[in-house]
């Protein structure tokens, strides 16, 4: 077998991992499950998406995000070097293909953490991706994460809370679901399907 682009001899795609893809609402956890999974299993990769967003303070590039410029972006997609990419306040985000592609040919996990419309397109462009949905443990809980962060105004609540019910009418289209009422238990339960 040839090597791939990073050096390693390509896992036969019969036992090569699945993208596994975790969406859900704003609010229900995914940074902070996705975090304490990485620290207790860095083997899991975790995708890095590019960004037309200015680095906030602390931000390296391909830490947290590879900043690129429109000019940039426009460039990656019209490539083909996304395999998905959406539009959120004024700025684009999107994850690199080739990348994941590398990572799984490599036979490591790949973990995207992206939000439904990102995984919709995901489905689209990679149907053998497994798609995990987590879910608050019920809307009022989800009400309450939302609420007392106290980070934003009423205003910005009320529409994530419009977009949140849009969000949780499309669990069914998900492969699985893990409902988060405790963290350490959905990264457990989120390892063992990657």
């Amino acid at each position: 077998m040839a090597a791939t682009s990073r050096g390693a001899t390509p896992v036969p795609p019969e036992v090569r991992p699945r993208l596994t893809v975790l969406s859900g609402p704003s609010g229900v956890g995914k940074s902070t499950v996705v975090a304490h999974l990485r620290k207790e299993y860095p083997e899991v990769w975790l995708s890095v998406s590019a960004t037309t967003r200015r680095p906030r303070p602390g931000e390296r590039h391909g830490v947290q995000y590879f900043f690129v410029d429109d000019e940039e972006f426009d460039k990656l997609i019209a490539n083909g070097e996304l395999l998905e990419w959406a539009e959120f306040a004024g700025n684009r985000y999107g994850t690199p293909r080739r990348a994941v592609l590398d990572h799984l040919e490599a036979g490591e996990p790949v973990l995207l953490e992206i939000d439904l419309q990102g995984a919709r397109l995901v489905r689209k462009s990679m149907p053998e991706a497994q798609l995990v949905f987590l879910a608050p443990p019920s809307w009022d809980e989800l009400v309450r994460r939302l609420t007392g962060r106290g980070t934003e105004p009423p205003e910005v609540i009320r529409r994530r809370l419009e977009v949140a019910k849009t969000e949780l009418a499309a669990e069914s289209e998900f492969d699985g679901t893990l409902v988060n009422t405790s963290v350490e238990d959905v990264a457990r339960e989120l390892l063992a399907l990657l």
